[in-house]
């Protein structure tokens, strides 16, 4: 396994998963829903490296996540 970039922060989810719109609200990548579905349609947002277009793309301890150059990794509270 990969080793992980400590210098990225970390957003902690309650739940085994998240939907990529409320993970961006919740990490404070975004001001709102609206925001968020339009940066995720254009094309702004990464997934660990990959543009992702969708919305409801369940994202996983783990995973990073960008926004016009600011990354943030999902963290799990186990």
């Amino acid at each position: 396994m990969p080793r992980r970039d400590r210098s990225v922060p970390e957003v902690t989810i309650r739940d085994e998963s998240i939907r990529l719109g409320q993970f961006l609200k919740l990490a404070n990548l975004i001001d709102s829903g609206a925001e968020a579905k339009i940066v995720i349609a254009d094309g702004q947002v990464d997934v660990n490296g990959e543009v992702e277009i969708r919305r409801g793309r369940q994202l996983r301890a783990g995973d990073l996540v960008t926004v016009a150059g600011q990354s943030v990794r999902v963290a799990s509270e186990s």
